[in-house]
């Protein structure tokens, strides 16, 4: 059992789950609001032998090493790599700290974000229209980039609907060629594709100059990561273009931190100096770039599956 337990923002997580996880400390302290800096973050966990966050902070190793009684940090978003996550690692486990991450649990709000979105353009449900005419799925070329667990349910549900879907991905995926799902390098299917949906990990862009020159013009751009898929000022110049449409859930997936900051002054209705902070301020505000500010993996379920998750992980450390 953990002397203390310190959830150091917001998670998330259910009451259910908070309740559940006092049988793993004596005491459990939680904070709501994202911490402004290290220093909040080491005087938020203080002595505490166990730490929590999700995606919006990180564990660094000035927070590491200011915090000599950390045992577990537990992360309560998505770990997929090292390399991408919001806790240095590598640093932690030279100082004897589990660090553990969860993975697979909002996927289904994804989908359905991709949907809601693509279906609404090619309807025009919203203020815009794809066509003149009213577009079904049926025979759109989709290319798919990243086909991790929610760029196959992404896949698999525009092929059940009827889209041409083809993928691109590191490892080839037989299984889902078997299922329709065709395989193209990256080029050919930014080129031959009207909708591309990237899926990437967390610090992979993929979309450069020269990817934007292949995609060409009334295109479709969904990105359903949790940072920037592409070079932000090379997507604001493709962006240009009236015909070409820009789609993302989260704010981080439009640009960053920078899109962060430009959101928190639009919804402060500072909208003037929202477009003026940087480009993705400017992009906030075209009429061919939908950011809807809040991410849609976040949904009740979602939660529910997140807190067993992080509770079974700080079980294995008992």
């Amino acid at each position: 059992m953990f002397n203390k337990i310190v959830v150091i923002e917001s998670t998330g997580m259910t009451e259910a789950a908070y309740k559940e996880m006092k049988q793993y400390a004596q005491e459990i302290v939680r904070f709501e609001d994202i911490p402004g800096d290290n220093a909040e973050i080491i005087r938020r966990i203080g002595d505490a032998d166990a730490a929590l966050l999700s995606y919006t902070s990180r564990i660094d190793q000035e927070v590491i090493d200011g915090c000599p009684n950390l045992k577990y940090i537990g992360m309560c978003c998505s770990l997929y790599s090292e390399e991408s996550a919001n806790v240095d690692i590598a640093y932690a486990r030279t100082k004897g700290i589990s660090v553990r991450g969860i993975r697979d649990y909002g996927d289904q709000g994804v989908v359905e974000y991709v949907l809601h979105e693509l279906i609404g353009l090619l309807h025009g449900y919203g203020s815009q229209k794809w066509e003149k005419e009213a577009i079904e799925l049926t025979r759109l070329k989709v290319g798919i980039v990243g086909l991790g667990t929610s760029g196959t349910m992404i896949a698999q549900a525009l092929h059940f609907l009827g889209a041409d879907v083809r993928y691109y991905s590191r490892t080839r995926k037989p299984e889902q060629e078997k299922a329709g799902i065709s395989y193209m390098e990256l080029h050919p299917l930014l080129s031959e594709c009207t909708v591309i949906c990237t899926c990437l990990n967390k610090n992979v862009i993929l979309l450069h100059e020269e990817e934007f020159e292949k995609i060409g013009h009334h295109k479709i751009l969904i990105n359903t990561s949790i940072a920037p898929s592409h070079d932000v000022p090379v997507l604001a110049k493709w962006l240009e273009n009236p015909e070409n449409f820009f789609f993302t859930d989260t704010p981080a997936g439009l640009g960053g931190a920078d899109a962060v900051a430009a959101v928190k002054l639009k919804e402060a209705r500072d909208k003037e100096s929202a477009c003026n902070t940087s480009v993705c301020g400017k992009l906030l505000v075209q009429e061919n770039v939908t950011c809807r500010a809040i991410s849609a993996g976040r949904t009740a379920q979602a939660f529910e599956l997140m807190g067993r998750k992080v509770l079974d992980n700080i079980a294995m450390e008992m």
